[in-house]
């Protein structure tokens, strides 16, 4: 049985500063909003970039880097939770397409802006480095995250073919924590974070939280 909860507010917008968006209807592409009850010290994060299928554009980015800039300073967070609002769409990757129109210098800036995997997904998903066959190289790190989580030779193999792998193959492989078979309600990964976002929750506080961070990130 699904519990529904109780929201400490609505989903709210945190624009980024001097951004235009074009998400949803001229409204914000990153919303957040707070859990309560038992699930409080949770809060989600919210992707709406319908038109572009969340993929990462300047405006998008910015928004989230400005949002995260902000929770960051909430001591009432505890664990964060990404979603999207795009209905059969994560995260689309880059804006290729704003890409396109951008100098060698902003997309230099942009791709040093970009960060972070996502590693709750359903089954039914699908995942890649797919930039090759679009007669690009991968960005945003990928080239040096994925030989450090599968090794150089299978690493060049999946940049150089482009394959995109389901939730379960990217299980095996060890590229994601979790693979959900998904629901009829279409939100199993989403559900499957938030109990890991319940596990964590009475465990870990911000100081420890941070300390663990950085000794991954010093690998």
């Amino acid at each position: 049985m699904l519990r529904v909860l109780c929201l400490l507010r609505p989903w709210r917008p945190l624009r980024a500063r001097g951004c235009a968006s074009d998400g949803a209807a001229g409204g914000s592409e990153i919303q957040v909003r707070a859990l309560a009850g038992p699930d409080q010290g949770i809060t989600e994060i919210l992707m709406n970039r319908p038109s572009a299928r969340n993929a990462l554009g300047n405006v998008f980015v910015s928004e989230l880097l400005e949002t995260l800039a902000q929770l960051r300073e909430d001591r009432q967070v505890r664990v964060l939770l990404f979603r999207s609002g795009v209905k059969g769409v994560f995260c689309a990757g880059a804006d290729l397409k704003e890409r396109e129109q951008m100098s060698e210098a902003e997309v230099g800036v942009f791709v040093q802006r970009l960060r972070g995997l996502m590693n709750d997904i359903a089954s039914s998903a699908v995942m890649g480095l797919i930039e090759t066959t679009r007669g690009l190289l991968p960005g945003a790190g990928g080239t040096q995250r994925l030989p450090r989580c599968l090794g150089v030779a299978l690493a060049k193999e999946l940049i150089f073919t482009g394959r995109r792998l389901s939730g379960t193959e990217a299980h095996v492989l060890g590229l994601v924590n979790h693979a959900v078979a998904q629901n009829e309600e279409g939100d199993a990964a989403y559900q499957r974070a938030r109990a890991l976002a319940q596990e964590i929750l009475p465990q870990v506080d911000i100081a420890s939280g941070m300390a663990i961070e950085g000794m991954c990130y010093a690998q």
